[in-house]
């Protein structure tokens, strides 16, 4: 019974139920889905993709010529996102457009962050190449040496070398207050020499010398069985004193510019657009300096002078401990054939809907949809699909869309041969690829 207890003790008189009753749930507050804070910067997101390039080129377990191929794909990113995203930003910067985007960074603001994050991510891919990469190279028998630690025989090899093939096609350039500093070439590869000054305490004087882009960056030099390297621009400094005769040279360091290579192309008042790219191709090799990379063991007045010289800031250098330019490494991958330096070789496959390529693909297109995954299947299959039709008496036309093409493309021999045969062919062809410049 209730309230009733079995035994001695007080009789407990029924209880009433405790209701408890919730407080009013808080109504959340309405969230501004304008605020900066929930938008990424398209700049700073593009450098976390590249970022993601680099970990397969600092990952110890890919395979050394490989991550090779992936820090130079990160150098020529980064080279590709200063020519056009950074230019941009400074042209708005120069320009006082202050306008900015949904997450509300300004021009200059944006140039700060992406300074942090480019230097960090150069310093990273270097310190993967000279601690990494290459001393796994020279364990598997290529070496790229510098010309101070060359055999005998490879430095007579070096200093005949330099007299037939790279003496005569060097330009040298002395550099003096009564003349405008040089215009070099976007992406060139140049040696600064400084001169030994006149008198105790006169102006420092400086040359030029850029690095020919028609001969090899890699030079290779006999060694007894193994395969090594230089670099040209070594040589070049090895033997720099023959091209300015009495003048003596206290020291020679390479650096690199990158240029604003953003065309600006009026498409709506561009009678030809193709003569119109053609033409700003050609202009914009002069387009002003965005990034001077140096040899880190350069002087400072030396970077100050350049600085100056291609009015540039101090954040824009970035001073280099290693080859300047990755990417001029990348010919070691088609001379080294150590299959523990490369990944496993992959070969597409062919879907088993379509076989040999002997079916009919209008047949089998007609029966249901194929669905083709590049490039884990191979492309062969369209490539056939289009030389098909370009035969096919039941074809009347053939309208696509070419990104990019080879030099000797079945797609477009196919397009050829469908246009000869009396059909109807459009094909619309990229003639500016660039990423669009935020304003």
């Amino acid at each position: 019974m209730d309230g009733v207890t079995t035994g001695p003790g007080p009789v407990v008189p029924p209880q009433p139920a405790l209701t408890v009753v919730p407080p009013p749930e808080a109504v959340p507050a309405i969230q501004n889905l304008s605020d900066p804070r929930f938008f990424i910067n398209r700049e700073l997101s593009w450098l976390s993709f590249n970022e993601r390039v680099l970990e397969e080129g600092l990952d110890p377990q890919v395979p050394a010529l490989e991550r090779l191929k992936f820090l130079a794909i990160t150098s020529s990113n980064l080279d590709e996102f200063f020519m056009i995203r950074v230019a941009g930003l400074k042209q708005q910067l120069s320009g006082h457009v202050e306008e900015s985007g949904a997450d509300a960074m300004s021009p200059g603001e944006q140039l700060s962050a992406i300074s942090t994050r480019c230097h960090e991510m150069v310093a990273r891919s270097y310190r993967a190449l000279l601690g990494d990469v290459l001393p796994n190279l020279d364990r598997a028998g290529v070496r790229l040496l510098s010309t101070a630690h060359l055999t005998p025989e490879a430095d007579h090899f070096v200093a005949d070398y330099f007299a037939r093939e790279v003496f005569p096609v060097l330009t040298p350039i002395a550099l003096d207050p009564g003349h405008p500093f040089p215009h070099l070439r976007n992406k060139s590869l140049n040696l600064a020499v400084r001169f030994q000054p006149s008198a105790p305490g006169a102006r420092l004087r400086y040359g030029v010398v850029p690095v020919p882009s028609v001969l090899p960056r890699l030079v290779e030099v006999p060694d007894s069985g193994r395969r090594t390297y230089v670099l040209l621009e070594d040589v070049i400094a090895r033997y720099v004193a023959q091209l300015f005769p009495g003048m003596p040279i206290e020291g020679c360091w390479a650096f690199r510019v990158t240029r604003n290579w953003d065309l600006t192309i009026d498409e709506e008042e561009a009678e030809d657009l193709l003569v119109t790219i053609e033409r700003e191709v050609r202009r914009r090799d002069r387009g002003s300096a965005v990034r001077l990379e140096i040899a880190a063991q350069a002087e400072q007045h030396l970077s100050d002078y350049l600085v100056r010289a291609l009015k540039l800031g101090a954040s824009d250098v970035y001073r280099i401990d290693g080859p300047l330019n990755i990417p001029d490494l990348l010919p070691l991958l088609g001379r080294i054939e150590q299959k523990e330096l490369h990944d496993e070789p992959f070969t597409p496959v062919i879907p088993p809907a379509i076989g040999d390529g002997e079916r009919d693909l209008f047949r089998l297109i007609r029966e249901r949809d194929v669905l083709l995954h590049h490039p884990y299947e191979s492309f062969d299959p369209v490539v056939s699909f289009i030389e098909a039709a370009a035969d096919d008496p039941s074809v009347l036309a053939i309208k696509m869309t070419l990104y990019r093409t080879g030099k000797d493309s079945p797609v477009v021999r196919a397009l050829q041969r469908a246009a000869e045969n009396g059909k109807q062919v459009t094909a619309l062809v990229e003639l500016k690829a660039r990423t669009a410049r935020s304003r």
